[in-house]
């Protein structure tokens, strides 16, 4: 579980789309809870692909990092430090050039190999 964990975390940080699709199940429940955004939610892949096709124009560069991994059976809460720089603008008020560090919880859940909910928080 936690080489599916990795390889998905190492395809965000690349920007490669279609090696995150390959690691989820069709049915990917995807979260997003923001204390400055909100909650976003997906729950197929195809929706989930829209937004990470979307989420890649707003970064010029984006990086997560694995502070530690809390492993059970099926499921997995990651720390995560992510670093970002916008590309453009966005409506709360950031502007393209201006660093995001946040640190966050990421929870994972997998059954046969293939990642079937992840739930981000930050």
């Amino acid at each position: 579980m936690q080489e599916i964990i990795r390889a998905y975390i190492q395809a965000y940080n690349d920007n490669d789309i279609p090696a995150m699709l390959v690691l989820l199940d069709d049915h990917i429940i995807f979260e997003n809870v923001s204390n400055t955004t909100g909650v976003t939610t997906t729950t197929s892949k195809q929706a989930f692909e829209q937004l990470a096709i979307q989420s890649v124009s707003y970064f010029a560069e984006r990086k997560q990092i694995i502070r530690f991994m809390v492993m059970g059976t099926d499921s997995a809460a990651v720390e995560i430090d992510y670093q970002a720089v916008l590309a453009q603008d966005l409506p709360n008020e950031l502007k393209a050039g201006d660093q995001l560090n946040l640190r966050g919880v990421s929870f994972f859940e997998i059954q046969n190999r293939k990642i079937i909910r992840i739930s981000d928080y930050s």
